[in-house]
């Protein structure tokens, strides 16, 4: 078992001392960073034995570096699903992280390395990345929050691929306060969260209709309600068309980023069958996949102009037990929910809820391009609700 693939002590020098002060710097808060997000004199090797003799990166990914900026110390580089191409965290090379509250469970991926040094309290936030869920889906195996920003919000330089129409760098934490702090970190532009009572017009959450297992269905209705604010029902019509057309988009975006390393034949089994697979994407399913970005934006857009934020799970049933993750059959549910958010590009973020029968269940709440800060105070006044009834990290 892994979390961290390398372990660091990295924090940006004081202006007046070659380095921090060692008082200084255990105060400051840690971080631990994806191993696809570049730290200067470290290698980047994406959970992958196909880059283990990668040079060590030249440049802090801007992310890091806002990171340094703002005081946080660097703790290390996390375990990852192999080239980011993955949901359960798996991975046979570089080893896999556990879940730390549900051992049984798959820690979920690809950031899995970095959502479990959260829920271990090993750190107090870290960085992941999300092209198809994969800050939320680990943020709910693991049962901590994770944010997928609006797309284009936060910096992607120095992050693998290093093209992508998907994927986004986003912050997870064990409670909203360290969550909004590091997201702060990573976007300068963050700014400080609405008063929910001052937003004109009130917020409403949509509360989504799902095909989710009852008791998860449930128990976001549960959360929801808790916060006081007015709910209503809602649907998204080409939601299913969105998880397929996102699937279609990551497929032709990877392979192109990684068709040279799987002809090394260094890649894992499982995901070379995936990426091979992957590149037989058609032109033509390319081309309606983009049909279906673009309206799939547009319904969802529509919806957020009735209602602030809107509401569902994150995982349509628990993830998959470790004894079964080899069964790709169990894992289609794990991503139907939060793959179309990253078609349509909208802000997103998982919050945990209490476990159900053992496993390990979210919330996911959605809003408008740009309303990160909104969406966040959202969740903040849920979490609040519900605290008591959260896992305990740590």
């Amino acid at each position: 078992m892994t979390i961290f693939v390398q372990t660091l002590d990295i924090a940006a020098t004081d202006a007046n001392a070659d380095a921090p002060a060692a008082a200084a710097r255990e105060t400051r808060p840690t971080v631990a960073i994806k191993d696809t997000i570049d730290i200067a004199g470290t290698p980047t090797r994406a959970g992958s034995r196909s880059l283990e003799d990668a040079p060590p990166a030249a440049t802090h990914a801007d992310v890091v570096g806002n990171l340094l900026a703002a005081g946080w110390r660097i703790a290390g580089k996390t375990t990852m699903h192999e080239l980011a191409f993955g949901t359960t965290g798996i991975n046979r090379w570089a080893g896999t992280a556990p879940n730390p509250d549900f051992p049984d469970f798959v820690p979920g991926g690809s950031s899995s390395g970095s959502a479990a040094a959260v829920a271990a309290g090993m750190v107090d936030a870290s960085i992941g990345t999300d092209t198809g869920g994969s800050v939320r889906i680990p943020a709910a195996c693991c049962g901590v929050f994770g944010l997928k920003p609006t797309f284009g919000r936060v910096s992607r330089q120095g992050v693998m691929p290093a093209r992508s129409t998907l994927d986004c760098v986003g912050p997870f934490a064990a409670d909203m306060a360290s969550l909004v702090a590091c997201m702060a970190a990573i976007d300068p532009s963050f700014g400080p969260l609405p008063a929910l009572d001052d937003i004109g017009g009130g917020v409403t959450i949509g509360l989504l209709e799902t095909d989710a297992d009852a008791g998860i269905a449930a128990a976001v209705r549960t959360a929801v309600g808790a916060a006081g604010l007015p709910v209503e029902a809602v649907t998204l019509t080409g939601m299913r068309a969105a998880f397929e057309a996102g699937l279609s988009v990551i497929n032709v975006e990877t392979w192109a980023a990684c068709a040279a390393l799987v002809e090394t034949g260094l890649v894992g089994e499982d995901v070379a069958v995936r990426l091979r697979n992957a590149a037989r994407t058609t032109v033509e399913e390319v081309a309606r996949a983009e049909e279906v970005r673009a309206a799939f934006t547009a319904e969802v857009d529509a919806l957020l102009e009735r209602v602030a934020v809107i509401a569902l799970p994150t995982m349509a049933g628990p993830p998959p037990l470790v004894a079964e993750a080899g069964d790709t059959s169990r894992l289609v549910r794990m991503t139907t929910l939060v793959r179309p958010f990253n078609l349509s590009g909208h802000p997103a973020i998982a919050i945990p809820l209490a476990p159900i029968d053992g496993a390990p269940a979210s919330l996911q709440l959605v809003a408008a391009k740009g309303a990160d800060e909104l969406l966040c105070a959202v969740a903040t006044l849920i979490a609040g609700h519900i605290a008591d009834r959260l896992p305990k990290t740590g």
